[in-house]
């Protein structure tokens, strides 16, 4: 069945990051780097495409069971690959990944702070003309129906709390990095419980 060549090739794939295949954005990123990439649900088309792919996460049970994954592809090196790190300090040199994958972790920032140094580890190890691909949680949509809490964290109308941007936060970093939006930012309403937004920039040369 096509449902299950899908499955069988895109796992499961981030739905947005799927739509970004699918239009071919990625096509020549070479190097990848998922950073906060738990147990590697976006990555097994990049295992199966060929290319370098890497993935950080602070959890080392989630890496353990990612090495077993990659462990079936000859060209990836498990262990060197896929580390336990904190995303703000990543272990890897400037300007090495064409694409870098932030899925569902700048919304967990303690505070501004927290949530700038992961940003700019993520920024620095991208090469200019690299892909920034981030899906993170905002109040846009439900601007009126979530508690602020101090420190750039908010309690959702879910029950959960988070870390949340608004659509003018995100304008601004774009500029301040250095970047330019190669995809309009789209959010996702979640029948007003929550809102996910979509965050696509590349990195001016």
């Amino acid at each position: 069945m096509k449902s299950e060549y899908i499955q069988k090739t895109f796992g499961n794939i981030d739905i947005y990051l799927f739509d970004q295949l699918a239009k071919g954005t990625y096509d020549e990123c070479s190097a990848i780097l998922d950073a906060g990439c738990g147990t590697g649900r976006n990555l097994l088309y990049f295992l199966k495409s060929g290319v370098e792919v890497f993935g950080v996460d602070q959890n080392p049970a989630a890496i353990s069971q990612l090495r077993g994954l990659a462990s079936q592809f000859s060209h990836i090196n498990p262990e060197a690959n896929f580390k336990v790190s904190a995303v703000e300090k990543l272990p890897f040199e400037p300007e090495r990944f064409d694409l870098v994958i932030s899925s569902a972790v700048l919304h967990f920032a303690e505070n501004l702070s927290h949530f700038n140094d992961m940003l700019n580890s993520m920024w620095s190890v991208l090469k200019p003309g690299g892909y920034f691909f981030c899906r993170l949680a905002s109040d846009i949509g439900i601007e009126s129906l979530v508690q602020f809490i101090g420190n750039g964290r908010y309690i959702l109308p879910d029950g959960s709390e988070r870390f949340l941007v608004n659509q003018e936060m995100l304008l601004r970093l774009t500029r301040n990095l250095g970047g330019e939006l190669h995809e309009p930012i789209k959010t996702t309403n979640v029948q007003n419980l929550r809102s996910m937004t979509t965050w696509c920039v590349r990195k001016m040369l």
